[in-house]
């Protein structure tokens, strides 16, 4: 879609089958919504070349960025043959979602050229695209990658050092915990946890996060206040007053925290956010 060539590899012509067809039907609902043209589908469909032959279809890459199951054996072996396969410039990517990207570089004889990227799904939707770095990736590569995901159109982040998990699944992990603790406490039902997460949590982080939220609504004084209370009853083992206690004087209300603040960008803020919930409201009624 954004004009770039793409090779598609797979081990039989059967799946290349199925896959160009998911992608046919994934490009017909951005036109059925409305997200793009005729026009502009069939013109990206035509820069995919499909090839069950890895060498082929790697021979000329800038980036290859590999999609088989998680299975870090296999995943090695492939960015072997890949690091054999492929040009000198070509970085090395892999879209995993739990091994980092420090398992995969011995593989090759590039361990400067080689991250995670990890697309969230659905992927031709989702924005989001997590670029995680080993302690042998180079900025070069770090900036480049980001860069081409940045020109089609994602919105990426970089994980500067290896955690399990990442970002996105170690934040929704730490939700599934706790909704599993609430109902396993008797505190409330799976029903109302839902509830409580789509019609009011996700409402307001769909637009500011949660760092940008706790600064327009509440601010860190007010969370300073409720999170060793909460953080006490989770058994929670991590110390992160220290880095509330930093920014207590700050958000919102001074102009000065993760963000920074005027008025007008604060009032802004909750604006959007206010949009969101019409919106999000229209959406999630009978007939949407």
């Amino acid at each position: 879609m954004a004009g770039y060539d793409v090779s598609l590899h797979s081990r039989t012509e059967e799946s290349l089958r199925k896959g160009m067809n998911d992608i046919k039907a994934d490009l017909q609902r951005l036109v059925d919504f409305g997200m793009a043209t005729r026009d502009q589908t069939e013109s990206a469909f035509t820069k995919i070349r499909t090839n069950v032959a890895l060498d082929k279809a790697v021979e000329d890459t800038d980036v290859v960025i590999e999609a088989v199951y998680e299975d870090v054996a296999l995943k090695r072996r492939i960015f072997g043959q890949l690091d054999k396969l492929c040009p000198d410039r070509t970085i090395l990517a892999s879209s995993t979602s739990t091994i980092m990207p420090s398992a995969l570089a011995p593989a090759t004889n590039r361990p400067d050229k080689v991250v995670v990227a990890h697309y969230t799904g659905p992927a031709y939707l989702s924005p989001l695209v997590e670029v995680v770095r080993a302690e042998a990736t180079s900025d070069e590569t770090v900036e480049a990658i980001y860069g081409l995901l940045t020109k089609v159109g994602k919105q990426p982040v970089v994980v500067q050092k290896e955690v399990p998990g990442f970002i996105a699944n170690r934040l929704q992990t730490a939700l599934a915990r706790e909704a599993l603790s609430l109902v396993q406490k008797g505190v409330a039902s799976p029903q109302d946890v839902d509830t409580v997460i789509k019609t009011g949590l996700s409402r307001r982080w769909v637009v500011s996060g949660d760092f940008k939220l706790v600064e327009i609504i509440a601010g860190w004084d007010l969370a300073l206040a409720i999170i060793p209370d909460v953080l006490a009853d989770m058994d929670y083992s991590i110390d992160v007053l220290e880095l509330v206690r930093e920014k207590v004087e700050r958000g919102a209300k001074t102009g000065k925290g993760f963000y920074n603040w005027t008025p007008e960008s604060a009032e802004a803020a909750r604006q959007k956010m206010a949009r969101a919930f019409i919106e999000i409201e229209k959406w999630s009624q009978p007939g949407h």
